[in-house]
């Protein structure tokens, strides 16, 4: 006997993760300095627009620190761009990564980080203990004066 439930206004979407490497999981660069994660994020820049505005990006990594993937979270202005931490860690939950690493770039050229990129990095760190996922740095970069880590600097 098979009972068949109808309900009109009761409707549910299903969702669905996926992934499809396109290299061996042997392939993947791994990350041990800031200078290889910035050296990553800088080759996917999109340099159009670097000094015009404010992108933000994710790396994924591995236990290993194997790069995953890459992910834009967000594009702004010049000022800014918003950064969701739901939107962070939503991607980082469903691509099973151990840790992130997160860029952004100034379009004025300047490395010093905001009040707001403190406050936020300290709280994605916070965030990230309690899923068990590692913040591994946040980096600022720009076009022609290199980049700074949050990592480097003790700030994480």
């Amino acid at each position: 006997m098979s009972v068949q439930v109808q309900n009109s206004f009761f409707s549910i979407s299903e969702l669905k993760v996926s992934y499809q490497p396109k290299f061996k999981a042997s392939e993947r660069p791994q990350i041990t300095t800031s200078q290889n994660a910035y050296d990553i994020f800088y080759r996917h820049w999109n340099h159009d627009i670097i000094e015009m505005t404010e992108q933000c990006y994710m790396l994924l990594l591995n236990r290993a620190n194997k790069v995953i993937g890459i992910k834009e979270l967000s594009s702004g202005g010049m000022a800014g761009t918003i950064i969701d931490p739901k939107v962070v860690f939503s991607v980082a939950l469903k691509s099973l990564c151990a840790g992130i690493i997160l860029a952004h770039n100034h379009p004025s050229n300047s490395l010093k980080p905001s009040e707001a990129d403190v406050t936020l990095t300290r709280r994605l760190v916070e965030a990230g203990k309690l899923l068990d996922l590692q913040v591994l740095d946040h980096i600022i970069l720009t076009k022609h004066s290199g980049f700074y880590s949050f990592a480097d600097e003790g700030i994480l």
